[in-house]
């Protein structure tokens, strides 16, 4: 999910968020979470200085409003971020990265989720980094004085009791201490604090921060978090913490149906191999022909840019371009939220989704696989976009295929790659990836290069000026392969009623005449794959003309599940009623015979025996008598159970015996009251309750396990004595000792 532009609404003229990623901040035990976001400041001279921006947030940041800067940490000469494998962890795919971030006095170590976004972010964060080049000055991060806080007596938080947090830049607010100082100092677009403590209320114009936005800033706006409870997608991602967890969630999804209603929203699907050119012309002829608003544009591009810049370097200038071009020629009618951005050289894929859909849009993952030379290379390959809408699960594809006619086999090789390579990450990480088939809908979309074969070139268009479109397409390549089962098995393409899309002189609509004059084709395709799919429209665009391919669009009715919430919580309800009649069934319950036990005159080395019977229920269970809190046996010293532990079958009985036997070595605190015949068992059923079990009685002292200078001060029998009498004598005597002792060692 691309969370840039809630950073770059709260960054100052200047200052732009180049890209951004939501982490984990680990410290010891703790787990925040953070927003990470790596601004780009553009000197007067013409250089650049970086900045890792750290912001907390409460939801998926959709705009400024949503975050509070933390912490800013410059990219400086002794800046490294670097992936670290925690100590004794293995490294599973798929599993969340974890980096650590150095400088010379600061230390942090983040987690964040596997998958493109977190590469792309690692990437620039290291071409940000200045290097050890003497030639080239050192950073001074003048423009970062703007976020000091600019109250002087405000105390800035500083968690665990500490005065600063070494390597934080001065000034700047700090990580933990439970807030920020910045929700009342986001800087506007002239660089000026501007007071937030009034947000909602009407301001003068002159004071409203970034109020013209622009359409590609306004697109740009998603959130994926706010998802109710209802939502199969959120409860699916939720952290399993049990068996009783995993069953509610298993019924849950098979219920489905009891409390979801199919819902059509509209969606439109459009592809354009641009052949490396930059935008001339307004692209609504194409994106907004219809008249009704779409509710989710899927929009694809190839050949974005075909030089060995963005071959080799992954980075053009273009993307900005199409990707504005396609924000301004969205539907007039209706506000758009940009879903995400994923691209591969020159295959770029766009989501957008009307803004009031943008809360029921969970689970987006983007992925890319490159089939090109050798292979692996990205100048041929596929990207792809999956989510979550409602209760559906949709996947889109972006695909440019082997190119030349003859190269059919090696496009139909290039399409079983990228089903077969192309997974996505679930969010829980025991879970397998999710593959491009996993979903219930699939919309596929690119150049897909299949041409026309077995008829010469003015032949084809000969056809085509007749507009005999039925005859040509029996010689379509894809048509063919899709019929032999060897791509696209079980997918769907509407009927072609268009001309052919490729390819044509480049600002015209004429057929290309050069020498490396190729037939004409319908390279450029759409076919989906799922239930409740109605396709509306599937057509060509003749009014562009910027490439030598022609744009071609496809509008759907796409059936999505959405929760009704009062179904749902009826059938929550059921399913836990159900799960706890199962549980109340299967606890272990059993029944005692005898639960107080009291020992009459118990005497020294003579053993006393109690015993009772534990009759157990319809279930199996384990039983074993427990230590109480802070102590280390379950029983005192002079008593035991007989078994103490073991395993009832169903309606089996077992009799337990309780002896008491006081030997010298807990004789003398029975003899002397420090001790008395009494104690609780607790006995404790595996997966049931614990039953207790009281134990009382009086021991009749004697003169075994007394000291023999004791008894020698006794005038009558030890029995006889009441033991206050006993306990008085003990205590005289060993003070008398003590004091002995004393004037024993003074002689000496």
């Amino acid at each position: 999910m691309d969370q840039s532009v809630a950073i770059q609404e709260t960054l100052a003229e200047g200052e732009y968020c180049v890209i951004a990623v939501q982490g984990v901040l680990c410290e010891g035990d703790s787990r925040q979470s953070r927003l990470l976001g790596l601004v780009r400041y553009c000197l007067e001279h013409g250089g650049q200085e970086h900045a890792l921006f750290l912001y907390t947030h409460r939801r998926m940041a959709i705009t400024g409003d949503d975050v509070s800067l933390d912490q800013i940490v410059p990219v400086s000469r002794d800046f490294t971020l670097e992936e670290v494998s925690p100590d004794g962890e293995l490294y599973i795919l798929g599993s969340d990265v974890t980096v650590q971030l150095d400088t010379a006095e600061l230390s942090l170590v983040f987690q964040l989720p596997f998958g493109s976004q977190t590469r792309m972010f690692l990437h620039e964060v290291a071409r940000a980094c200045p290097g050890f080049d003497s030639a080239t000055r050192d950073p001074e991060f003048l423009w970062l004085s703007r976020y000091r806080c600019a109250k002087p007596e405000l105390e800035l938080p500083t968690p665990r009791g500490c005065n600063s947090v070494p390597g934080t830049w001065p000034g700047y607010a700090t990580i933990g201490g439970g807030g920020s100082n910045f929700d009342g100092l986001r800087p506007n677009g002239k660089g000026l604090p501007v007071d937030q403590s009034s947000r909602g209320q009407d301001k003068p114009e002159s004071l409203q921060p970034r109020q013209n936005k622009s359409k590609s800033e306004i697109t740009d706006m998603v959130r994926s978090s706010t998802i109710t409870v209802s939502d199969k997608a959120h409860i699916l991602s939720m952290q399993k913490f049990g068996l009783r967890d995993t069953i509610v969630k298993s019924h849950l999804v098979q219920k489905e149906e009891d409390y979801t209603y199919i819902q059509n929203f509209r969606f439109f699907v459009g592809t354009y191999n641009v052949n490396g050119q930059s935008p001339k012309e307004c692209l609504r002829p194409w994106l907004s022909d219809g008249v009704q608003a779409p509710d989710v544009y899927c929009v694809g591009f190839q050949e974005l840019d075909l030089s060995k810049e963005a071959f080799f370097f992954h980075d053009t200038p273009k993307e900005e371009e199409w990707f504005k071009a396609v924000s301004e020629g969205l539907h007039p009618d209706a506000k758009y939220a940009k879903v995400k951005l994923i691209r591969l050289v020159g295959i770029m894929l766009l989501l957008y989704v009307k803004q009031e859909h943008a809360a029921y849009v969970s689970e987006v993952e983007a992925e890319t696989v490159g089939t090109g030379i050798m292979g692996r290379m990205g100048n041929k390959g596929g990207v792809a976009i999956r989510f979550q809408f409602h209760n559906t699960s949709i996947c889109v594809v972006n695909s440019h295929l082997a190119a030349h006619i003859e190269e059919y086999e090696r496009r139909n090789q290039d399409y079983k790659d990228i089903c077969s390579r192309m997974q996505f990450c679930q969010l829980d990480s025991s879970c397998p990836p999710l593959t491009i088939s996993k979903h219930d809908v699939i919309l596929w979309l690119g150049d897909l290069n299949y041409r026309i074969e077995e008829l010469d070139v003015e032949k084809v268009k000969k056809l085509i000026e007749e507009k005999d479109f039925q005859t040509l397409y029996a010689y379509d390549q894809l048509k063919i392969q899709v019929a032999a089962k060897t791509v696209f098995e079980g997918f769907t393409e509407g009927e072609l009623t268009f001309q052919p899309t490729y390819k044509y002189d480049t600002g015209s609509d004429d057929w290309d005449t050069s020498e490396k004059c190729r037939a004409p084709a319908w390279c450029d395709r759409i076919l989906w794959k799922g239930k409740n799919i109605t396709q509306l429209s599937y057509q060509s665009h003749m009014a562009l003309k910027t490439s030598d391919h022609k744009p071609v669009s496809s509008v759907f009715d796409i059936g999505v599940r959405v929760v009704n919430d009062e179904l749902y919580r009826k059938t929550l309800e059921e399913i836990v009623r159900s799960l706890d009649k199962m549980e109340n069934a299967n606890i272990p319950s059993v029944s005692l015979s005898k639960r107080e036990f009291c020992f009459q005159n118990v005497k020294y080395m003579q053993l006393k025996v109690e015993s009772f019977t534990i009759h157990n229920g319809q279930v199996p269970c384990h039983f074993e008598f427990i230590n109480k809190p802070d102590e280390e046996s379950y029983c005192k010293q002079w008593l035991s159970a007989n078994p103490s532990r073991g395993f009832l079958l169903p309606d089996s009985d077992i009799e337990i015996e309780l002896e008491l036997f006081v030997n010298k070595t807990t004789a003398t605190k029975l003899n002397s009251g420090e001790d008395k015949i009494e104690d609780i068992l607790v006995l404790h059923l595996d997966r049931g309750k614990d039953y207790f079990l009281s134990v009382s009685g009086n021991y009749l002292p004697s003169c075994f396990g007394s000291p023999i200078h004791t008894l020698c001060y006794m005038r009558e029998p030890i029995l006889d004595l009441p033991l206050e009498t006993i306990s008085e004598l003990l205590a005289y005597l060993a003070a008398y000792c003590f004091e002995t002792q004393l004037v024993t060692k003074s002689l000496i």
